[in-house]
């Protein structure tokens, strides 16, 4: 739940160690309002050529597996070696940091891992004037097809803005991604609910923790998405266009929406919680008040069978022939008007 990948302590800052065994995936594509190309390519050195072509340039990489390709680009385009240790060290904490003439951003993507566990992939973003270059962790799940589907089709805007719009539109469906996790996610907060109240299981304590984590986990992701999006607002450095601010300032919002949601999930687990400890709780006092009625029935019970158990002869009615039929019989009735009792009181 809580792994990452770190540096041993002492390790000098800047160190680059790769980030998985499996060999990333190159692709360009560039664009403008009445072209788009995009290809994969062999290495990065097809991309050191791609600035000043007029046209927006997506860089993007599948992969953490090269470390040398990720260093012959980062030469090419001057990014950061702390920018780049924080690419191959995933998970990183949501964020935006500003260099001399680019951003770097770090995004956390849901990715559902089998029925019922959501996992997360890091998205990372260097953002300049001409380039924007993406790096993703699996080659295995394209968390961006839907940005590229809408870019080859030309829906939407995207075709005619910049790199600060392809940007935004990377992030926004990473945003975007959230909504159909929590609400999946509310369904299996309200099946839980009913099952606390007709039944509580074991099975369902576990369920609660599960979700629970996953919220926890979402929330750690999309707080900090929030101050990502107000960076971006209110950036003066040039790279974000008013007209893009625009559409960061929707993104915005949504944050602000998934983080109702995830806080509004995590006060229904805590009430179901307190749901569930009052279940058992009264589960166990039905349990108790039973077997205290069974007990109570019972003791005048013991008491007769314990005065006719003695080894005395003067007892009334131990050597007549009804005698022991007349004390089943007495004992029978002394139950039944107990349980009589009990019942007009409401006890059981």
């Amino acid at each position: 739940m809580f792994a990452n990948r770190y540096h041993p302590p002492g390790t000098a800052p800047g160190t680059l160690t790769a980030g998985t065994k499996t060999n990333p995936v190159f692709t360009l594509i560039q664009y403008d309002a009445t072209s788009y190309d995009e290809r994969r390519v062999e290495g990065v050195e097809d991309f050191f050529d791609v600035r000043g072509s007029g046209k927006v340039n997506w860089i993007d990489l599948d992969g953490l597996g090269d470390l040398v390709a990720l260093q012959k680009l980062a030469d090419r385009f001057a990014l950061h070696p702390l920018a780049l240790e924080d690419v191959l060290h995933a998970p990183q904490r949501p964020k935006i940091e500003e260099y001399q003439d680019y951003f770097f951003i770090v995004a956390q993507v849901p990715v559902r891992d089998g029925a019922h566990r959501i996992g997360f992939e890091q998205a990372s973003l260097f953002l300049g004037s001409d380039f924007l270059i993406t790096i993703q962790e699996n080659p295995k799940t394209d968390i961006f097809s839907e940005v590229r589907s809408r870019l080859r089709t030309g829906r939407g805007f995207g075709r005619t803005r910049g790199h600060d719009y392809l940007a935004y539109a990377i992030l926004d469906s990473i945003v975007d991604q959230y909504f159909p996790i929590l609400e999946a996610l509310g369904e299996t907060i309200e099946n839980l609910e009913d099952e606390l109240l007709a039944r509580p299981r074991h099975e369902s304590l576990v369920r609660m923790h599960e979700v629970k984590r996953v919220l926890l986990n979402i929330r750690r992701n999309i707080w900090p998405m929030r101050d990502l999006f107000n960076s971006l607002i209110r950036d003066e450095s040039g790279l974000i266009t008013h007209d893009t601010t625009l559409f960061l300032r929707d993104c915005y919002d949504h944050t602000v929406r998934l983080m109702d949601v995830v806080e509004s999930y995590r006060d229904l687990m805590a009430s179901m919680m307190d749901i569930y400890l009052s279940s058992i709780e009264m589960r166990t006092n039905e349990v108790m008040r039973v077997l205290t009625v069974v007990s109570t029935t019972f003791i005048p019970l013991t008491l007769v069978s314990g005065i006719y158990g003695m080894n005395f002869e003067a007892i009334p009615g131990a050597k007549s022939p009804y005698g022991f039929w007349v004390c089943m019989g007495g004992m029978l009735f002394m139950a039944l008007s107990m349980l009589a009792i009990f019942r007009k009181r409401k006890w059981i």
